[in-house]
């Protein structure tokens, strides 16, 4: 038998949620880390605007959980919110004591001693950064203090294939994962007492979006099969403000430069949020989103404008160096004129249902970052929500994981990956043109307007092509992109069975067949989970506490 990777806990994924539960987890622990590509390449390198936590004397933990749960239109978890606002400050402080370089404010006097900035949806300024670049500077932060430890044992090119409960115990504890060496096309089998899912959301569900090309809901997925309940994945957050431009590559417009006074623009000058909210640009984000798909439509615009180039040419090259960097090769100095902008894909505020200290459906499966649904951002996630998030469960899971990690046997040998019955696929072609299909038709009819004609048509064409690429699947050898694809899939027929069971507009989830908020009935999350014969889905529900 080949040998088995075997650790005390394997953590799946290298963004924030994977960096700082790893980097907090206990040195007795073996620990290994698997990322699909470089260490570097998750959705965190790319947040610009920041951490929220309430750092200002003026401020106060209420006034932020309060803010989080109006942008969550009546569906965050008061506890969870609580929880997570009264952590934030602590989460700051680990950040900087591990060497992370936020922005300073040598001008304002500001009590905290840094640069705080306000971002929509917020009353206050509570958003801490490093100038406009905060995801890259904690995850390099991050990943030099874990390689300093020389404790940690990183497997890069390593895209997790799905997760192994124990043999022969139908609703036996996880006890490893299948992964795939990109490198030498194969797959291992990683033994663990406990699994650490933080692999990110599913932007590339959709044609258009901001993440990077390694969200493709491969946690979700694997959590699903493995036999976890999923919540609230109707509720798709378009960011508003991403760079349009053919090769921009659906470029992010940090949230802080609305937050500094950043005006939305029609192609005539105009300004427009007004007519949507009387926070103007300030408003959250599913507003402004939806806002700006209106006015595109209405117009027959290709997009709208952002524009900052009021204020002074040194206040924009020095709040946003690297967008105003990024805008100059692209041909748009922001510091002069308005920048292009249009809505794309940004974040998923469902996932994978887990409790306040990051437990999953399945024993000795955790789900951290934006993989998992805990309830805090409810039906939208207010700006900066997100990386608090990553730590705040991060610590959670820690927490639980050291308590009992000790009395937890080594997992046994597990059986090996099976490929004695498939061959070697001449059809590649068929990935990738399902591959298109399946982004193309999501951004159409899943969009940020849907109706439920858009939705069953949606339903009837990935309900197509599952039966074929599971069909592909058992038949030739696994490859990187048939994994991903696989995933992408599965998570999309979550998405839009999720909301097709929504007969409501709420948050992010808005369809005209259904304009309302029902105010009819309490508001509930909508839980798929799995029948006892093993068929999908339940239906929707009352999101219950997990004991």
């Amino acid at each position: 038998m080949p040998d088995q990777n075997s650790c005390d806990v394997l953590i799946i994924g290298s963004g924030a949620a994977g960096l700082a539960t790893a980097l907090r987890l206990s040195p007795r622990l073996k620990i290994h880390l698997i990322s699909k590509g470089r260490l570097y390449e998750g959705s965190t390198r790319y947040a610009q605007g920041g951490v929220s936590a309430v750092l200002d004397p003026r401020d106060s933990t209420a006034s932020h959980a309060e803010d989080t749960i109006q942008a969550g239109a009546g569906l965050c978890d008061p506890e969870v919110v609580r929880m997570t606002v009264e952590r934030a400050p602590k989460a700051i402080g680990w950040l900087i004591d591990e060497g992370v370089q936020f922005t300073r404010d040598d001008v304002n006097n500001n009590a905290s001693g840094y640069h705080l900035t306000r971002e929509g949806g917020h009353s206050h300024r509570r958003i801490i950064h490093a100038a406009d670049a905060t995801g890259r500077a904690i995850e390099d932060t991050l990943i030099a203090r874990l390689e300093e430890t020389h404790r940690i044992e990183f497997f890069e090119d390593h895209l997790a294939l799905d997760i192994i409960r124990e043999p022969g115990r139908p609703n036996g504890r996880c006890v490893g994962a299948y992964v795939f060496d990109r490198r030498e096309h194969r797959v291992k089998v990683f033994r663990a007492k406990a699994v650490v899912l933080a692999t990110g959301g599913a932007g590339k569900v959709y044609l258009y979006t901001s993440n990077p090309d390694v969200s493709t809901g491969d946690g979700i997925a694997m959590a699903w099969r493995a036999g976890c309940r999923v919540g609230n994945m109707e509720f798709i957050q378009f960011h508003p403000t991403c760079l349009y431009h053919p090769k921009a590559k659906s470029f992010l417009i940090t949230e802080a430069v609305r937050g500094e006074g950043g005006r939305l623009l029609l192609p005539d000058g105009s300004r427009f949020m007004h007519n949507f909210d009387a926070r103007g640009e300030l408003a959250p984000r599913d507003i402004v989103a939806r806002a700006i798909d209106h006015e595109m439509k209405r117009l027959g615009a290709d997009c709208v404008y952002l524009d900052i180039s009021y204020k002074s040419p040194d206040f924009v090259r020095q709040h946003f160096p690297t967008v105003y960097e990024r805008c100059l090769e692209f041909g748009y100095d922001m510091a002069r004129e308005p920048i292009p902008v249009v809505p794309a894909v940004h974040y998923l505020c469902g996932g994978v249902v887990t409790d306040t200290s990051a437990r999953t459906d399945v024993e000795g499966l955790y789900a951290v970052g934006e993989t998992a649904f805990t309830g805090l951002h409810g039906a939208n996630r207010m700006a900066s929500n997100s990386l608090l998030e990553c730590l705040v469960f991060g610590e959670a899971a820690v927490e639980h994981i050291d308590s009992y990690i000790d009395g937890i046997p080594p997992p046994p040998e597990l059986p090996e990956w099976d490929e004695s019955r498939v061959t070697d696929s001449d059809e590649e072609v068929v990935v990738a043109h399902n591959w298109d299909e399946l982004r193309r038709f999501m951004w159409d009819y899943v969009g940020i307007v849907r109706t439920t004609k858009r939705l069953q048509r949606a339903q009837h064409r990935v309900e197509l092509l599952q039966r074929e690429i599971d069909e592909y699947y058992g038949n030739f050898r696994v490859t990187n992109d048939l994994i991903e694809l696989r995933n992408l899939m599965l998570v999309a027929a979550l998405i839009i069975e999720s909301a097709l069971g929504r007969k409501e507009s709420r948050g992010l989830h808005f369809t005209a067949d259904h304009p309302d908020t029902d105010t009819d009935h309490p508001p509930r999350n909508t839980i798929l989970g799995h029948s006892p014969d093993g068929a999908w889905p339940t239906g929707t529900t009352v999101r219950q506490a997990r004991s």
